[in-house]
């Protein structure tokens, strides 16, 4: 019986994607960590938000704990990449605990901003999504009530600060670039003596993972984005993909969640991957489109990146 030919489909792979700096780095604390004081490491929270990942370093000796009271006296804890609130490594320090900050240093830029800037008396708004790990550590690093959160238009359109002369913002690093203009565009207009960072906070990765989705989005009929559901950038590329004129855009986790009922009549297809996501995710996904298309490959870069995070110096010995 003769086979049928298989339906052609043009794939854009959106570069840069996947990994970056400050999730590499945070991965390779743990495994650093586990190389240095052997299994079991444990990790505050999941280190980046990818199971994947998580699953893979739960394989070699890490164990992924919600609260320090999880955590023996005589192991090491790594905080996870998204940053923690100043109470959680002062009760490391009462617990005696030996732990490692995995924090990626762009995050920590906005701590410091934040410290700065309620140090000089000024009133700040941060722009971010309630309930996120980066969130709840960039309002942490500050007193109760010294930081109001916006998320969006509506909230910066009805903000009232207490003196709008002395108001400074910041925001979460891995928003859309489109969305938080939106928001800064309506406070500046309300209050144009307001006080942002030198560098605006999302950072480098976020903002060029954006970029590449938007310079294939219109030509796909679908748009695929590798990541998890609970990664703030990763959901944003859905976003993203949509408004630039997409016509479907999904975030899955894996190969194993693509529903293959919803690609019909599909000849072109954009892929890209979350910040926290492998490229053997992206791989996987390649692989598995190719038993059911005869797929050619197009790779859509908007930049080249080689930044790279220094480890902690504890674990450069």
């Amino acid at each position: 019986m003769k086979q049928m030919a298989k339906p052609a489909l043009k794939i854009f792979l959106a570069t840069p994607r996947g990994f970056c700096a400050g999730v590499d780095r945070a991965i390779q604390i743990v495994e650093k960590v586990l190389q240095k004081y052997g299994a079991p490491v444990f990790v505050r929270h999941e280190i980046v938000h990818n199971r994947h990942v998580v699953q893979t370093l739960e394989a070699r000796g890490a164990i992924f704990v919600d609260e320090l009271d999880q955590v023996p006296p005589d192991r090491p804890v790594v905080f996870s990449a998204h940053g923690v609130p100043k109470s959680v490594p002062e009760m490391a320090h009462k617990q005696n605990l030996f732990f490692i900050d995995a924090t990626c240093p762009l995050v920590s830029k906005v701590h410091i901003e934040a410290q700065r800037h309620h140090t000089m008396g000024n009133e700040i708004v941060l722009v971010g999504h309630a309930g996120h790990p980066e969130v709840i550590g960039t309002m942490g690093q500050l007193p109760e009530g010294a930081v109001t959160l916006l998320e969006t238009v509506a909230d910066a359109a009805n903000f009232q600060p207490r003196d709008a002369a002395r108001l400074a913002y910041i925001t979460q690093t891995t928003l859309s670039v489109d969305d938080t203009a939106e928001i800064l565009s309506v406070l500046r207009q309300r209050f144009p003596g307001l006080t942002g960072p030198p560098r605006e906070d999302i950072c480098y990765a976020t903002s060029n993972r954006q970029a590449a989705v938007k310079a294939i989005a219109a030509r796909c009929d679908t748009l695929l984005v590798l990541g998890a559901p609970n990664s703030s950038n990763s959901m944003r590329l859905v976003e993203v993909a949509l408004r630039a004129g997409c016509r479907q855009a999904f975030l899955v986790q894996n190969a194993g969640e693509l529903d293959f009922t919803r690609y019909t009549g599909m000849a072109t297809l954009g892929v890209t991957a979350g910040a926290s996501a492998p490229e053997i995710l992206v791989q996987q996904v390649l692989d598995a489109f190719a038993l059911h298309y005869d797929t050619q490959i197009e790779e859509v870069a908007v930049t080249h990146e080689d930044i790279e995070f220094k480890l902690p110096r504890i674990l450069l010995d």
